[in-house]
């Protein structure tokens, strides 16, 4: 790696484990093992580092729901496709995903509002799904928004548990949170009646 990447890498994972705040530019060059003067030879400041992560991983979401709706398939197929894109995102990178998830707050404008904008659409891209599938009658849901927000939310905590040498893949872990997030926890016998039925999103 460039000095200009490590010094990204070593600061996602402060950022990650002491918070963007608490974070200091001696506490990185202390990690780094160089004087703390010789990382502006390389980054304007720590925001820098973290406008950096924030929007390279929102670009990386969405080439990734790109690549699942780029597919024909119904609303149920593009769902499930979109929820392991967004799976695949967030294990690839667990430092970066955490810092992208939760400091993101402390962007500062304009940086902050294009980051929320972006955010918004890609919540939009999950919505337009759901939206489909009701017209299709595959799903049954009071709320889109409510409903994005319940799969995201479900989702987004993958990072704090995951672990590459876990039980589980990626693939895997996408495939058993879509069968709960369609199905929740019924039983087989009505869960499958529920695949070819609707979606049921609670109030």
């Amino acid at each position: 790696m460039s000095r200009k990447e490590q010094i990204e890498k070593t600061a996602t994972a402060l950022f990650k484990s002491k918070g963007f705040s608490a974070t200091s530019m001696r506490d990185l060059a202390n990690a780094l093992g160089i004087e703390a003067a010789s990382i502006y030879s390389h980054i304007k400041s720590k925001e820098e580092i973290l406008q950096r992560v924030c929007f390279k991983m929102a670009q990386e979401f969405f080439e990734a729901i790109d690549a699942a709706e780029a597919n024909a398939g119904t609303a149920t197929d593009r769902l499930k496709r979109a929820i392991a894109a967004h799976v695949q995102v967030l294990t690839q990178n667990t430092e970066a995903s955490a810092v992208f998830l939760h400091e993101w707050r402390h962007l500062s404008e304009p940086m902050l509002a294009t980051f929320l904008s972006l955010r918004d659409k890609y919540e939009a891209r999950f919505r337009n799904i759901i939206s489909t599938g009701i017209s299709s009658g595959e799903f049954s849901v009071p709320d889109e928004k409510f409903a994005v927000l319940t799969i995201l939310s479900g989702l987004n905590w993958i990072h704090t548990w995951y672990k590459p040498e876990g039980k589980m893949t990626p693939a895997e872990i996408a495939e058993n949170l879509t069968q709960m997030l369609l199905n929740g926890l019924t039983t087989k016998k009505q869960a499958l009646y529920d695949t070819h039925a609707h979606l049921n999103t609670p109030n």
